[in-house]
C-alpha cells in the first residue's frame, strides 16, 4: 500500500504541473485575443474594399486582356499554407494540413513555424509582416503572369467564434470576372481600367495574404486558450479523482497497520 500512495502522490505532482503549464499557457493566449482581433477586424475592412476595386476593374471589357484574367493551362498550382507557430490549439494545425493533404501535386508556400517544418520556410504567423508579403505577392503575380502558376490559393482559417474555427481554402488567381461589378460611383482610373488593374492586382494579393494570416493567428490564439481550458478543467478533474484514491489507500494502509497491532498485542 505504501508504494501506491508513493506512486499517487507522484502522479498527483505530476498533474498539478500540467496544470500550472496550461494554466499559464491560457493566460497568454488570453493576453493576445484582444490585439489579435483588432489586426483581424482591420485587414479584413482593408481586404474588402480592395476586392471591390479588384471586382469592379475585372468587369470592364478592357481588362479582359490582363495576363490576371487569362488562364495558364499547363502551369502548376501553387497554395499558401498558413499554419500557427506553436502547438496546444486543439486541432487547428492539424486540420489546416488534412486540407492541405488534398492538393499533394501542389506547390506549397509555408507561413507559420508549424507549416514551415513541414514544407520548409522561414515566415512566423504571428510576426508576419506586410513587407514579407509584399515580397510574397509581387514573385507569385511574376510567376503567374509568365505562365509558370495556373492558379495561385491560400488555404487559412477562419475565425467564427472563440469555440468554432475552420479550415478553409480561397482561390486568389486567376481573377475571375463578375457578373455585376462592385459599385464604384464616382470613382475614375486613371491612365484607364487595365493599367490600374495590372499595379493593383500585387496589391490586392498581398492584401488577401495579409487577412488570411492575421484571420488564423486569431483562430490559433482562440483555438489555444479553448484547448488550454478544456485541458485544465481535464486536470482539475484527474487531481480529484487521484486524489480520493490516495485518500483511500492511506486509509487503507493505516487500516492495515493498526489490525496487524491489535492482533499482534493479543497474541
Amino acid at each position: 500500500m505504501g508504494l501506491d500512495t508513493k506512486k499517487l502522490r507522484n502522479r498527483i505532482k505530476s498533474v498539478d504541473s500540467t496544470l500550472h503549464l496550461t494554466t499559464a499557457m491560457g493566460l497568454v493566449a488570453s493576453s493576445k485575443i484582444r490585439r489579435a482581433m483588432e489586426a483581424m477586424a482591420k485587414s479584413r475592412e482593408y481586404t474588402e474594399m480592395l476586392e471591390k476595386v479588384v471586382s469592379s476593374l475585372s468587369a470592364n471589357r478592357e481588362c479582359e486582356k490582363s495576363a490576371y484574367i487569362q488562364n495558364h493551362e499547363g502551369g502548376k498550382t501553387c497554395i499558401i499554407v498558413i499554419a500557427g507557430d506553436r502547438g496546444l490549439a486543439g486541432g487547428y494545425n492539424s486540420n489546416v494540413f488534412r486540407l492541405a493533404g488534398q492538393y499533394s501535386d501542389a506547390e506549397f508556400i509555408a507561413i507559420g513555424k508549424r507549416a514551415c517544418d513541414r514544407y520548409g520556410g522561414a515566415y512566423s504567423a504571428e510576426h508576419f509582416s506586410f513587407e514579407q508579403a509584399s515580397e510574397i505577392s509581387k514573385e507569385l503575380c511574376r510567376r503567374f503572369t509568365e505562365g509558370e502558376i495556373e492558379r495561385l490559393g491560400i488555404i487559412s482559417t477562419e475565425y467564427i467564434s472563440m469555440m468554432s474555427q475552420e479550415s478553409r481554402i480561397d482561390w486568389v488567381l486567376p481573377l475571375t470576372r463578375p457578373e455585376k461589378a462592385e459599385d464604384m460611383t464616382g470613382m475614375i482610373f486613371e491612365p484607364d481600367e487595365l493599367t490600374v488593374l495590372e499595379k493593383a492586382v500585387p496589391l490586392y494579393v498581398c492584401g488577401r495574404i495579409v487577412a488570411a494570416v492575421r484571420e488564423s493567428f486569431a483562430s490559433e490564439v482562440a483555438a489555444r486558450r479553448c484547448a488550454m481550458d478544456s485541458a485544465g478543467k481535464n486536470a482539475k478533474q484527474m487531481i480529484d479523482d487521484l486524489q480520493l484514491a490516495y485518500n483511500r489507500a492511506r486509509q487503507s494502509a493505516i487500516t492495515q497497520e493498526i489490525t496487524e497491532i491489535v492482533a499482534g498485542s493479543g497474541m
